[in-house]
Parts: C-alpha cells; structure tokens; sequence
C-alpha cells in the first residue's frame, strides 16, 4: 500500500527543486499535492509533471498573511483538509561580508524564510488540529546548525528556523502534531547554483568545485534524496519523532 494513501500535503516552494522532488515522490506515494510558490511558470511546469489529477497549485508570497490564508484555504476548499505541511519556501539572499550586507535583503531573506515559515504554521496548526493531528516538515540548512562567511542573513534565518521547529514541536505534541527539521547541505538545484555565481560570478565551475570538496563524501546531494528524508517524516514510520533536527549533508556537519 502507498505510504501516504489518501494524505493531503501542501508544499511551499514546491516549484523548486526540493519541493518539487518531494511533490513527486508523495505524490507517488498516494498522497494529493497542493503546490505553494511565488513562481507560477514554474508552479504550471511542476503541475504538469505530476498530472492535473494528483496536484493543485497556488502562486503566493509566503511572507504575506492574506496570500498564506489564500493557500491554506485553497487546500481545503478543493480536498477538505491538511495532513502534512512542508514549508519548504526560502531564499539565499546575497553572498556579502556583515557589514557590507544590504539591510533591504536582509529583511527578505528573514520574511520569506522565518515569517513565511511561521505564517504557515499559524494557520496550518489550527486546521490539523481540528482533524487530530499530522507532520509539519520545516527546511531549514546545515547552515543552521553552524556558521558560514558570507551569507549572514541566511545563517541567521535558517538557525531561526530550527528554533522555531523546537517550540513548535513542543506546543503541537498535545495535539497530535509532529514537527520536525530537515537541514539539507549543498544540493544540486538552483539555490547552489545562484550561490557559486555571487561567490565567484566570473569563475561558477570553480566555486562548485570548491564547495563540492569540501563535503566529506565528494559529492552535492540531490532533491530526491532530501525528498526521501521528508517522505519518512511524513508517514507512520515516524510518529515517535518531533521536534527533530535531521541533517542531510554528506558529513558536512560531522566535522
């Protein structure tokens, strides 16, 4: 039997590579998908992967009240209910030294990455709490279990996001609620790439190669294998665990 036979799960960021890695594999796995993202060419393009049966899509800034009220409403209007929630949503920002780090994308990165997180669960919780329960997967980063030069703003937001995964794993566990965080490390998607470009924008092969020997097992992750963590955060084989920290990173954190 599908392992998310019948679940409703809403993705933010889903036109992304995680998001959309996660996508389809719960939607393999039995679930109905509701796609979230702020990008609607790339939420159409997700859309049509998965099938027009199995998924429905949102474009919203997560970082608004009204647009994360539009999201979660739309998700019930069209199957009645929530069961997994990934707030998945997030940005870099820019590659600058602290005091050279422009305060207009500093507020960007903590509003889409901290409040748009925070947003979802203010109205996700009530709504699982009503049926009884469910799994509410936080992204957050390697880079928010220790420090990285150069993007401060992001350290800043992703540390927040393992904060705010604790507190609300402990306020939700009465209510049949499990909250937990996965910390990817460096993946091969889009966020990595934008990365290697502001690091090093006349020479991207050479900042990739730098980061990708810097992980202990040589290698970028991929979506798919972030995908898989989420999926048993998402299911029954993990209904003991909340308020967990899971690093995906290739041993980066080991060190």
């Amino acid at each position: 039997m599908a392992r998310l036979a019948d679940k409703v799960a809403v993705i933010t960021g889903g036109a992304g590579g995680i998001g959309r890695a996660a996508a389809e594999l719960f939607a393999a796995e039995g679930a109905k998908v509701v796609l979230v993202d702020i990008d609607e060419a790339g939420l159409r393009q997700a859309a049509r992967r998965l099938g027009k049966k199995a998924v429905k899509w949102v474009a919203a800034d997560v970082s608004k009240p009204a647009q994360v009220e539009k999201y979660v409403q739309a998700a019930l209007d069209h199957y009645g209910r929530i069961d997994i929630f990934v707030s998945n949503a997030g940005v870099e920002g820019a590659v600058r030294h602290i005091t050279r780090y422009p305060t207009r994308t500093f507020d960007k990165v903590m509003a889409v990455n901290v409040k748009g997180a925070w947003l979802g669960l203010k109205q996700v919780i009530p709504v699982m709490k009503e049926r009884g329960g469910g799994s509410i997967i936080i992204t957050s980063s390697y880079a928010g279990i220790r420090g990285t030069t150069g993007v401060s703003a992001y350290v800043a937001s992703k540390h927040a996001l393992v904060g705010l995964t604790r507190a609300a794993a402990l306020e939700c566990a009465g209510l049949g609620i499990r909250v937990n965080a996965v910390n990817p490390g460096p993946i091969d998607d889009r966020m990595m790439h934008a990365l290697a470009s502001r690091i090093a924008p006349e020479d991207q092969g050479r900042a990739r190669e730098t980061i990708r020997k810097g992980i202990p097992l040589k290698r970028y992750g991929t979506p798919a294998e972030v995908a898989q963590l989420m999926l048993f955060l998402a299911g029954e084989e993990s209904r003991f665990c909340t308020g967990g920290v899971y690093v995906i990173d290739g041993g980066i954190s080991a060190r």
